[in-house]
């Protein structure tokens, strides 16, 4: 858990933006393909300076069922208000004061974050000092999108090879998922390797899934429904590739659920996915007290995402590589200052306070579409 309660901060109010990136390249999933990262940023006003975060939904709800136009209504009409309900906030009340909103978690965890960036830049502690971070860098790896073809594809995993990155994950969907496998695994033997299906298989395709168990994978990622556990459950006990839970675990409670039925032996954490970095901080220990790896996903995070997903990664039970990929990953422009870079296959953890990262506030202008100010 964190390492001390944070002293309640003044919130005046909220200002949102919604932006739109450009991608490097394409990445497609077994949901889509996406050219630009639509996302939300959030600033929390305070007379201390404030604080940035970031909503990590899609334009459509297809990887949930959030999306950004839903994050960005309920935040203005429901969520923010909740919280200027309140003259002084912690960033540790901000679970409860929004616990009437079902769900959206996305959105909660995006304003959590901007209070928490707050709180610590104002007492000038870093957010990985905060959460427990024990590293000062951690090892980066990289989720490659669903390419044209298997030979596509090794020319993108040999890219990033090179690049230093020291795990790969690969996107699979029925029909692109064993003949890719093998072609990643044949082309460049026994590197960290692993796959993840965002929910695009039944119980139906086991003996499909059956085939990748010969390729010596980490995990294979949320391979059925993203609302399902039993099923999973079931899946595990048919498969030898460990089975990591992605879309299904959205709190605590759901990883406990998890384990208790023996639905995955791997967790990742997404911080958006939870509803914020305290509940992904709940989730790790969890695991950590069960016995079970976790690392941290990746959602195309800017670099105000990333340096968050970065410190948490830091924490001990975090003992796979995550998707905490250097900025150039994604992004030829990044809307911080110094955006997350490759040094020997790890992406360093910001020690300046908060989130450790200043904004660009040029390429903030640049890239906003549409913006919104709650105040008191």
């Amino acid at each position: 858990m964190p390492t001390a309660e944070l002293a309640p901060i003044t919130l005046d109010g909220f200002e949102l933006r919604v932006l739109h990136i450009p991608l490097v390249s394409p990445f497609t999933t077994s949901f889509g393909t996406a050219t630009v990262r639509e996302v939300i940023v959030v600033r929390a006003l305070t007379p201390d300076g404030g604080g940035w975060g970031e909503v990590v939904t899609q334009y459509d709800p297809s990887y949930s069922s959030e999306y950004t136009h839903g994050a960005w209504d309920v935040a203005q009409r429901f969520l923010i208000p909740a919280l200027l309900e309140r003259r002084m906030l912690s960033p540790s009340d901000i679970s409860d004061v929004l616990a009437p909103v079902k769900g959206h978690r996305m959105p909660k965890a995006g304003l959590e974050l901007a209070v928490l960036d707050a709180a610590l830049r104002r007492d000038g502690t870093p957010l990985g000092a905060h959460l427990g971070a024990v590293r000062d860098r951690v090892p980066s790896g990289v989720s490659v999108g669903i390419q044209r073809d298997p030979a596509a594809l090794v020319d993108a995993v040999g890219a990033y090879l090179d690049e230093g990155y020291v795990r790969i994950k690969i996107k699979i969907k029925p029909g692109r998922d064993v003949g890719d496998t093998a072609a990643v695994r044949d082309a460049f033997g026994a590197i960290p390797l692993q796959v993840d299906a965002n929910s695009a298989y039944t119980l139906a395709d086991a003996d499909t899934l059956a085939e990748l168990d010969r390729f010596d994978l980490l995990l294979i990622e949320q391979p059925l429904q993203d609302d399902d556990l039993v099923d999973h459950a079931t899946l595990a006990r048919e498969l030898k590739t460990p089975v990591c839970l992605d879309e299904s675990i959205v709190s605590a409670k759901a990883a406990r659920d998890a384990l208790a039925l023996g639905s995955c032996s791997v967790i990742n954490i997404k911080a958006g996915r939870v509803g914020g970095y305290l509940e992904a901080v709940r989730i790790h220990d969890l695991a950590q007290d069960a016995g079970i790896p976790v690392w941290c996903g990746g959602m195309l995070e800017t670099g105000i995402g990333r340096a968050a997903n970065a410190a948490l990664a830091a924490l001990p039970g975090f003992t796979l590589p995550g998707d905490v990929s250097a900025s150039a990953r994604f992004y030829a422009r990044d809307i911080v200052t110094e955006p997350a870079v490759l040094e020997d296959g790890h992406v360093r953890v910001p020690t300046a306070p908060g989130l450790g990262v200043d904004i660009d506030m040029l390429a903030l202008e640049d890239f906003t579409v549409e913006r919104a100010a709650i105040r008191r």
